[in-house]
């Protein structure tokens, strides 16, 4: 078998060879087609339309080779592609290398160009390295883009003044002010109306916004535009598309070999690195994307760089544009609620209908404002949340370095120029160490930040020696490496000063293996994962009798203090000083198996944690047990938490307990005779679930249940009823009441199922509830926000193409 066949078709391969001769043969599937992806094509189409126009406009290519492009990927990437939504043709990161390539070889020999990028994208995709795009640093990567679109940017700012754009950046940016002088104001004019629909179109206020903003800002913008120019008799240049007969298809390379290798390399990088980040990013829109019942599988990259590179062999081949995955479209493809690689492809064919039977539509639109949309495609490639990406991981200089490089040397220069500044930097943060000496109080304190290695050991022996014998030391190592010198320098120096009747004690963080770690106390070293299974779980020699559960639990401090305690004393400082503020009051039973941080990945201060038996919410006035209406109202209106979220789970014995004795609890709670269940502590507790009961035995009410299966019996039925019930009660509350009519507070449901580790959020309301199984790959609609305060919910499907 062909090493480069895709291991899905492998797979099935191997199938159909193991299946028995005499089976009966399988039915073809028939095609089907979803009405969502046929919505979703449009949609994509109407995008794709202009911004094919405009970016064969700015590489100065012939017009119908980007819909040539536009036709190729929408057909062939999205048919072999290994992603079924990416949306693929021609990109505005291509812009600059096509238009380099054209203005020094032609436009044939840049056609040949795209075959052979195509080739070398076959190639690598056999070989299986398409993974290894992803490790390039994401600062090279944002730095090329907004090389790519400052260059985009500046030449299309000389269209839409009414001239010609220069051959670089440089040129362009010292032809500017004679551009100013002679502008013409009609290009001026739609180039300005263009650029005013695309900023304010999706800004539309009210419901009619939300309609119309259904509508792509692109074809608005230059539909408005063109309408504009024809009714008011603008004499400006406009599209021009010759006959298909006289349409230049590929021809031989002519120029130096060594041109055209680097040509070539530098195609392949662009569409390669472009065409996979976009399927990565495509995962994540549709990880995030709620209420789509169709499962769409992840991409799988290697298939996707084999449909790109086919993608580029034909588009190449037949006169069109280098084909990569496009970022707008695709988004625009997965906000549609495209749930299959056919609304790819349909796109590709309505382009083709276009391109055949609208050239005389297409023809009355004009350059300038296709030139406009162009523009601020290119502004937009300058991401301001690149930016602040890059300097909060202080790479500034790896981002500004790229997109200079770009800007003024051209692509392949700017990005080896970026990877050099990153390696460079990268070699800086591995060799740059400090190291400081101070005394407090008698005792002296070494801190090493950074890697310590033998280019550090003088430093090191210089502050060491800076501390007088017999001394108390403090060394503290805040790095993730140390390598054998360092190592060696610091253990004979620990020697010689113990030696002379001095004390030091080496603490900080490291990762891995401790190195010359203090030893731990008795019975505490341990070096299990996070969650080793904990029942009856002790580590280390010393670990306490199997029956001495006293002393089992001073074990377990003894390893708090000694592991955990160094680890999250700061920010346990941090809240001493400040006070708790959580976001978030958790009610939840007291089951040993409910561990809330965990499930809800929360630390200290996160969580206002309520546990009872059952996680029941007395309504207000009944009972003589005020201790939850307290732990409410000072989570109210004290601490001021947006949310209070009600938790049960499978398996509950509270619940259990109310099903087989909810008879007798009734009869005792109406009588008042106090007899019976009701005599004891947890009898007069669980009456206050007697309203669950109730409300499961209501027949003219829909028990909610989980999303996608009934409940698996009726302790589980109870369980989830019981969520529901006391949600009800928690609005009975004063404290509660008023929150929630100011809009300051928010009430969700949340069910754990302990034997799955499954939790389920509360959607739905008015006896249409369900719990939604919360997974790592889909978002449940209407859900509700994580219960941590490190919310990332503001992740949107422009920040995911971003990230």
């Amino acid at each position: 078998m062909p090493a480069c066949v895709p291991a899905h078709t492998a797979k099935s391969a191997r199938t159909e060879r193991s299946h028995p001769p005499h089976s009966p043969p399988r039915r073809p599937r028939r095609f089907h087609l979803a009405g969502a992806d046929l919505s979703a094509s449009v949609a994509v189409f109407l995008i794709a339309l202009p911004l094919s126009l405009g970016i064969a406009l700015a590489t100065g290519a012939p017009l119908r080779a980007g819909l040539v492009a536009a036709a190729v990927g929408g057909l062939v990437a999205g048919r072999l592609g290994g992603s079924p939504l990416q949306v693929s043709g021609p990109a505005a990161g291509l812009t600059v290398v096509t238009a380099d390539l054209i203005q020094r070889y032609g436009w044939r020999t840049t056609c040949a160009v795209t075959v052979l990028a195509g080739l070398a994208q076959l190639a690598l995709g056999c070989l299986r390295v398409a993974r290894g795009a992803l490790a390039v640093s994401p600062a090279v990567v944002h730095g090329m883009l907004a090389g790519i679109g400052v260059t985009i940017a500046v030449a299309q700012v000389h269209i839409v003044l009414g001239g010609s754009p220069q051959s670089s950046v440089l040129d362009n940016l010292r032809a500017l002010p004679a551009q100013l002088t002679g502008l013409d104001p009609a290009a001026l004019a739609v180039s300005a109306l263009t650029l005013t629909v695309l900023l304010t179109w999706p800004r539309l206020p009210g419901r009619a916004g939300r309609l119309l903003g259904k509508v792509p800002a692109a074809l608005v913008a230059v539909a408005g535009a063109t309408a504009v120019a024809s009714l008011t008799g603008l004499v400006l240049p406009r599209v021009d598309l010759p006959s298909w007969r006289s349409h230049a298809l590929a021809g031989l390379p002519e120029g130096p070999v060594l041109g055209l290798v680097a040509a070539v390399l530098g195609t392949t990088l662009v569409c390669s690195v472009q065409s996979l980040l976009g399927a990565v990013a495509v995962d994540k829109l549709v990880a995030g994307r709620a209420g789509t019942a169709t499962r769409v599988g992840r991409s799988d990259l290697d298939r996707e760089l084999l449909g790109q590179g086919a993608a580029n062999v034909v588009s190449g081949a037949l006169g069109g544009l280098p084909v990569a995955g496009v970022a707008v479209r695709s988004t625009a493809n997965v906000r549609a609620g495209a749930v299959s690689r056919n609304s790819t492809m349909l796109h590709g064919v309505l382009v083709v209908i276009a391109a055949l039977l609208m050239v005389p539509v297409l023809e009355f639109v004009p350059l300038a404002s296709l030139a406009a949309l162009v523009m601020a495609v290119g502004i937009q490639m300058v991401s301001p949340h690149h930016i602040r990406t890059v300097t909060r991981h202080q790479e500034v200089p790896v981002y500004a370095a790229t997109a200079l490089g770009v800007a003024a040397l051209g692509v392949l220069q700017g990005v080896a120029l970026g990877i050099a500044v990153a390696v460079a930097v990268a070699l800086r943060r591995l060799t740059r160490t400090r190291i400081t000496h101070e005394e407090r109080k008698g005792v002296h304190h070494v801190h090493v930040r950074g890697q310590l290695t033998f280019l550090a050991v003088p430093r090191l022996s210089r502050a060491l020696h800076l501390v007088p014998p017999g001394a108390d030391v403090v060394v503290r190592l805040d790095g993730s490496f140390m390598d054998h010198a360092a190592y060696e320098s610091l253990q004979d120096w620990q020697r010689t000063h113990t030696a002379q009747g001095g004390s030091v004690e080496l603490t900080g963080r490291r990762a891995g293996a401790r190195i010359a770690e203090p030893a731990a106390p008795d019975g505490v070293r341990c070096r299990c994962r996070p969650w080793t299974p904990w029942r009856n779980h002790q580590c280390g020699s010393a670990a306490p009798a199997p029956g001495d559960r006293g002393h089992r639990l001073a074990h377990g401090i003894r390893a708090f203090q000694h592991s955990t305690a160094p680890r999250v004393r700061e920010e346990l400082a941090r809240l001493a000083r400040e006070g708790q503020r959580p976001s978030q009051l958790f009610l939840t039973c007291a089951d040993s198996r409910l561990v809330t941080s965990m499930i809800t990945s929360s630390g200290p201060g996160d969580l206002f944690v309520v546990r009872n038996v059952g996680n029941l919410v007395p309504p207000p006035g009944q009972g003589e047990d005020d201790s939850v209406a307290a732990a409410v109202e000072y989570a109210v209106d004290v601490l001021g938490v947006r949310s209070i979220t009600v938790c049960g789970h499978s398996g509950c014995g509270a619940m259990q307990a109310l099903l087989a004795s909810g008879p007798d609890l009734a009869s005792d709670s109406g009588s008042g005779s106090g007899s019976g269940q009701i005599r004891t502590p947890l009898g007069r507790w669980l009456r206050h679930g007697l309203p669950s009961l109730e409300r499961m035995a209501d027949d003219g009410r829909r028990d909610p249940r989980p999303a996608g299966r009934p409940p698996a019996d009726a302790v589980e039925r109870l369980c989830l009823t019981n969520v529901v019930q006391q949600l009800e009660h928690l609005r009975a509350h004063d404290s509660v009441a008023r929150a929630l009519r100011e809009g300051t507070l928010e009430l969700h449901g949340m069910y754990f199922h302990v034997g799955e580790a499954e939790a389920y959020l509360l959607t739905g309301a008015d006896g249409e509830e369900t719990f939604t199984r919360v997974s790592t790959t889909e978002t449940p609609q209407a859900a509700a926000p994580p219960l941590t305060l490190s919310d990332t919910s503001d992740t949107t499907s422009e920040k995911a193409f971003q990230e």
